[in-house]
């Protein structure tokens, strides 16, 4: 049952305009940022050749790319997640959905995995965008699939934060700007958290991602994104069972 809700939710995404139009825009963004990164590379590269071990084109190009993919990825979040609960509520297809034999995690988690497929799109994309350095010389696998990681364990909490928003509300633009809110909430935390080892920083998402940005694979950040991400899953299913019991 998950596989036909996770379809349901692609066809819905992808049968509206907001999707490309997003897709699109993320593209355009991430593209300027990644030529404009190249650009000051080249320009800066003979200064770089004579630096002992100077940093390669993964560090001043590709890990830059991902740190800001992050920001958008926070930025569109909201308005993609604010239909997945939100706007089937208003449209009175949840109850529907609510009604049908079906577990209520399996719903959330289909709503969920839906999400997240068009979240792997963009970073498989922003990946092939990477790769056409190698046309031009060697990078560092290991910094590229540690910023993957990050992203798409990023992206999974923003799509869990977001879709419990949705369940609390038939508005989904109300849906939309309570995660935009919630989540531009973390990133201050982030930017106000300016010491070094901060204890704002246990608490930061986008501050566990540096890490990954770094190249660093650290397991309490993992730790940390997997607890994230679960604990807004399993509320977003207590908010629906709670409300498919009292009808």
């Amino acid at each position: 049952m998950i596989v036909t809700i996770v379809r349901k939710e692609l066809n819905m995404l992808f049968t509206s305009p907001l999707a490309w139009i997003l897709l699109a825009l993320i593209q355009l963004i991430l593209t300027w940022a990644f030529l404009g990164r190249l650009d000051a590379f080249l320009e800066i590269q003979a200064q770089l050749l004579q630096i002992e071990n100077p940093p390669g084109v993964t560090e001043t190009i590709i890990s830059p790319v991902f740190a800001m993919a992050a920001i958008v990825f926070l930025m569109i979040t909201p308005l993609l997640s604010m239909r997945l609960l939100a706007e089937e509520r208003r449209n009175h297809t949840l109850t529907l959905l609510m009604s049908a034999p079906i577990s209520m995690t399996d719903i959330i988690v289909g709503k969920f995995l839906g999400l997240m497929i068009f979240f792997a799109m963009v970073i498989a994309l922003i990946v092939a965008l990477c790769m056409s350095l190698l046309l031009g010389g060697a990078i560092d696998f290991g910094l590229l699939l540690s910023n993957t990681m990050g992203l798409l364990l990023v992206a999974a909490c923003f799509s869990a934060l977001g879709l419990y928003i949705s369940s609390l509300t038939a508005q989904p633009v109300i849906a939309a700007i309570g995660a935009l809110g919630v989540l531009l909430g973390l990133w201050i935390i982030d930017l106000a958290a300016g010491e070094t080892n901060h204890w704002l920083h246990f608490i930061s998402l986008l501050k566990h991602f540096e890490n990954f940005n770094q190249g660093l694979i650290d397991t309490s950040s993992i730790a940390y994104f997997i607890l994230f991400m679960t604990t807004f899953l399993i509320l977003t299913i207590h908010r629906l069972d709670g409300e498919r019991l009292h009808g």
